[in-house]
């Protein structure tokens, strides 16, 4: 009440609405792996250092571009036309997130552990990744945790995956989508996923197989491939050069000493396009090499599809939708086909409940995400992945807009505006579709106060105890059809 000493005119508003709760970003991965630059344009460091972006060309400028397949061999027919290729991908967080924003991303974060010629070993990766994962406590955003690049890692994937599952169940506002190696797409092998992943915050995870065929743009120049051995027609097996090709012809002799002349000099880039663009020109069968290179086909990691899936889902549906049968952008298929019987035990194990959501190709559909279980898949109340997300945004939303009620009156006052506030929000998502039941009393209960929550001790103590209960809505995971024969009545 102000202190009124002079005559006149006052105005005071009186507020009557409650305050309310701001919904929270629901699909903010953080992506954690190797990128080809370590510094920024001013030459700061990005080394384990959030940088949150809104698009692919972001990642590009400020991460640079997709690192250089391994060619090993190239094949071509009589007349020099491209056949097929053998190359590796070394690391695949540029293609990830080319997958997720392919899928529907929006924004997210990088955190890069070194360049491309960095981490040397497992044990390396592994400590920059612990400290990418300790530098994301920090960051309130993120909402989902992956790492494409420590598939390469064999079972030391599972250590990472372990303590971002821990940071996960301790700070309760993301989850980890899991990797499986490519050779373990059941997660069964022994050391495999199922044996190493442990029994720890399984309700905080969520795993994805087989990797997924992908035919991405490649970043190969001539100088990436020369040397590499060709096989023309079958025959034998010769290394990539203007004699092996085109006969010795000298003009193109001429174009490939060019070429190598400026690799072993200090070319500028706009020298190299140059280069690039005589050969294209004068070398027919180089630029087929290009186009062939890249239509070959190399396995990913299936979590940046996956996450660029859950953003599309979130902004279309709701967070509260599963994030399955859907299909994937980008993609040629699946590495793998699975039985029946290996599909039952992906999506139920009977052992320790570790679900594994299976991607599966079906006629005249393309690729779908078919599974929507979280690594707790025995588990009643976090089976499903759209049920801890859509749990985890709740809690986030509520623990954010009661911030503000920190050091008010513990009072019945303060009590109806909190539960009002936490009331409104609810009712809004039970409106969209979240939550179950005819009317909003089914969907959700909010109870505070002395004599309900909290005892005459808690508020001696301080501590103002809210209790809210929702019902959210389930997957229909299983849609069974009953059908029987009736008897003729006319």
């Amino acid at each position: 009440m102000p202190d009124y000493k002079i005559p006149g005119v006052y105005i005071e508003e009186i507020p009557k609405f409650p305050p309310s709760v701001a919904q929270v970003e629901t699909a903010i991965p953080a992506f954690i792996g190797n990128t080809q630059n370590d510094t920024d344009a001013s030459g700061n460091s990005l080394d384990k250092k959030p940088i949150r972006i809104s698009s692919f060309k972001d990642y590009e400028r400020i991460f640079g571009s997709a690192p250089v397949p391994n060619v090993t061999q190239i094949n071509l027919d009589a007349g020099l036309n491209f056949i097929g290729a053998t190359l590796t991908i070394g690391h695949y967080l540029y293609d990830s997130v080319r997958l997720f924003y392919l899928n529907g991303g929006g924004d997210c974060y990088i955190v890069s552990v070194g360049t491309y010629a960095s981490p040397g070993t497992a044990s390396d990766y592994n400590d920059l990744s612990t400290g990418a994962l300790k530098a994301l406590e920090g960051v309130d955003e993120p909402t989902i945790l992956l790492f494409p690049d420590a598939v390469k890692l064999g079972s030391s994937l599972y250590g990472i995956q372990q303590s971002a599952l821990l940071q996960c169940g301790t700070l309760k506002d993301r989850i980890t989508i899991c990797d499986l190696e490519s050779d373990d797409p059941l997660g069964t092998k022994a050391s495999g996923f199922r044996d190493s992943i442990g029994i720890n915050n399984l309700k905080y995870g969520a795993a994805y197989t087989p990797w997924l065929r992908v035919a991405p743009p490649k970043n190969i120049r001539y100088g990436d491939i020369d040397g590499t051995i060709i096989s023309i027609d079958g025959g034998a097996a010769v290394a990539l050069n203007s004699n092996s090709v085109h006969g010795g012809n000298a003009d193109v002799q001429a174009l490939f000493d060019n070429y190598d002349t400026l690799l072993g000099g200090s070319p500028t880039e706009e020298q190299i396009a140059e280069a690039e663009q005589a050969l294209i020109e004068g070398f027919a069968p180089y630029k087929a090499l290009l186009a062939g290179l890249n239509t070959v086909e190399n396995l990913f990691p299936p979590s940046g599809a996956v996450a660029g899936v859950m953003a599309f889902v979130d902004r279309t549906r709701g967070v509260w939708k599963a994030p399955a049968n859907v299909s994937l952008n980008g993609v040629l298929g699946p590495s793998a086909a699975f039985t029946q019987a290996q599909l039952e035990a992906l999506n139920v194990d009977t052992n320790a409940g570790k679900s594994i959501n299976a991607i599966r190709a079906f006629t005249g559909k393309g690729t779908l995400i078919w599974g929507a279980r979280t690594l707790a898949g025995n588990d009643n109340e976090w089976r499903y992945v759209p049920v801890r997300r859509f749990m985890n945004m709740v809690e986030e939303s509520v623990k954010k807009a009661c911030e503000q009620f920190v050091f008010e009156p513990n009072d019945a006052n303060t009590w109806v505006r909190v539960r009002a506030m936490i009331e409104n929000f609810l009712t809004l998502q039970w409106r969209d579709g979240a939550l179950q039941g005819a009317k909003a009393e089914h969907a959700f209960f909010v109870e505070v106060g002395l004599g309900k929550t909290m005892t005459p001790q808690d508020i001696l103590e301080g501590r103002m105890i809210v209790e809210i209960g929702v019902a959210p809505v389930r997957p229909a995971e299983f849609i069974i059809l009953r059908f029987s024969q009736k008897m003729a009545e006319s």
